[in-house]
């Protein structure tokens, strides 16, 4: 992940002068940062395990575009919120991401083969001490407000009821 944030802000320090330009109205620099920024920070992000720290910092780095597009520096005493409403922003950068994952989740698991036993980590053998690793369905089943992975997993037979579900999860941003 630092790799792709190391990447992402580089890319925004090649275009500093547009990204932020005053002359420029602060959505079409939004626009240029969600067409040529966004897309270098989340590549391959759809077999990403997002944990708390994970999402804190992608959100991080979600406002740390914000600020130098709003040319806030960090010695002014302004919160990332008060940022977010002076760009009329609602951070949606994580929220993509799952919505993404959703989108290639059910996609895998329609089609029934390898991938779908990757996914579900159904293999034979023992189980390794200790703590066991978040898995991607974990969190995709706390994003949906599925309480099992099993209800999420006869969820994403119907491709109708999937697609709404994500988008309802999309749209109410949890």
């Amino acid at each position: 992940m630092s790799a792709r944030t190391a990447q992402a802000k580089i890319n925004f320090q090649k275009m500093k002068t547009i990204l932020t330009n005053k002359h420029i109205s602060i959505e079409t620099r939004r626009r240029a940062l969600q067409c040529y920024i966004e897309p270098v920070l989340m590549y391959g992000c759809e077999a990403w395990t997002i944990s708390k720290q994970f999402q804190n910092m992608l959100e991080a780095t979600e406002m740390w575009f914000l600020r130098r597009m709003l040319r806030i520096p960090w010695t002014a005493k302004k919160t990332n919120e008060r940022g977010l409403k002076e760009a009329n922003k609602r951070r949606s950068l994580v929220r993509t991401i799952r919505k993404l994952q959703a989108n290639f989740l059910g996609h895998v698991m329609r089609r029934g083969e390898l991938e779908h036993l990757v996914t579900t980590g159904k293999f034979e053998g023992k189980r390794s001490r200790g703590r066991q690793r978040e898995k991607i369905m974990d969190g995709l089943a706390t994003w949906l407000g599925q309480g099992k992975v099993s209800d999420t997993l006869t969820a994403i037979k119907d491709r109708d009821l999937w697609r709404d579900m994500s988008a309802n999860a999309y749209k109410q941003g949890t």
